[in-house]
């Protein structure tokens, strides 16, 4: 079960945290996965840990913003072999209310967050309708559908990256393309421990305690957790599954207060 062999994945944002688990467990089941990121170093690093593993995957230096270099490197993967998944998981954060949050700001999130969703599956759905199919994820957050304090511009970006899954999965149905969204909760990653070491400096711990109780489950998820939720979408045993979105949460959506 959940075998992608022979199948070419696409994984924007797999250098590092989510993408990189997802990169390795697409890989794992026998994809190709062609990873996508800003961070070269890092970027390339994912890429090669999964060969040495004995797995395939290659390394793009692309702009999820920039549609002539989404264009450029999509068309670049498609002469290789068919792309079969396109998992759009490339995002910035941001904190902060409307107050503090600038104009600046909310285009900086939108052009990667939301454009950056936009330019790459604008680029993959022709290679998709060719082949009568293909499997686009796109990584939402539980902020898509509850309130988050002090996360407003991050908020808008994934309630829009939510309501064009949605508009994905309607619009292709007849092509056999499906669309789904996962929607994490807070999920341990560098860019967690980046944070803390930047804004709790003196009581990391706590804070990091603090921030794991908030999901009702006790703790932060995996990048790995994510990425079996991921495989399992974009596997043929998923296959009458479209136009979803999944939390996974630890119990937020549902079980708190």
């Amino acid at each position: 079960m959940f075998k992608l062999t022979g199948k070419q994945a696409i994984v924007t944002g797999g250098g590092s945290g989510i993408g990189k688990a997802i990169s390795e467990k697409l890989a794992e089941a026998g994809a190709v996965v062609q990873v996508l990121d800003t961070n070269e170093i890092e970027g390339k690093r994912a890429a090669d840990e999964i060969k040495a593993s004995g797995n395939l995957s290659y390394f793009h230096a692309c702009d999820v913003s920039d549609p002539l270099a989404v264009q450029e490197t999509i068309d670049r993967v498609a002469q290789q072999s068919h792309i079969h998944i396109l998992i759009n998981n490339a995002a910035i954060a941001h904190v902060g209310n409307i107050e503090n949050t600038t104009g600046e700001d909310m285009m900086k999130l939108y052009q990667v967050n939301v454009l950056g969703v936009f330019n790459c599956s604008k680029a993959v759905i022709p290679y998709f309708k060719k082949a009568n199919g293909g499997v686009i994820i796109n990584m939402a957050s539980i902020a898509s559908t509850m309130g988050l304090s002090e996360r407003f511009a991050y908020t808008m970006t994934k309630g829009a990256t939510l309501s064009m899954t949605y508009a994905l999965a309607k619009d292709y149905l007849a092509d056999g393309i499906r669309c789904n969204a996962i929607s994490p909760a807070r999920i341990h990653t560098p860019f967690v421990d980046g944070y803390l070491e930047e804004h709790y400096r003196e009581n990391q711990k706590e804070m990091f305690e603090t921030l794991s109780k908030y999901q009702p489950i006790g703790r932060m998820g995996k990048p790995t957790e994510v990425a079996a939720l991921v495989l399992f979408l974009c596997s043929d045993e998923a296959s009458f599954i479209t136009g979803c979105n999944y939390p996974i949460d630890g119990g937020c959506l549902n079980l708190m207060g």
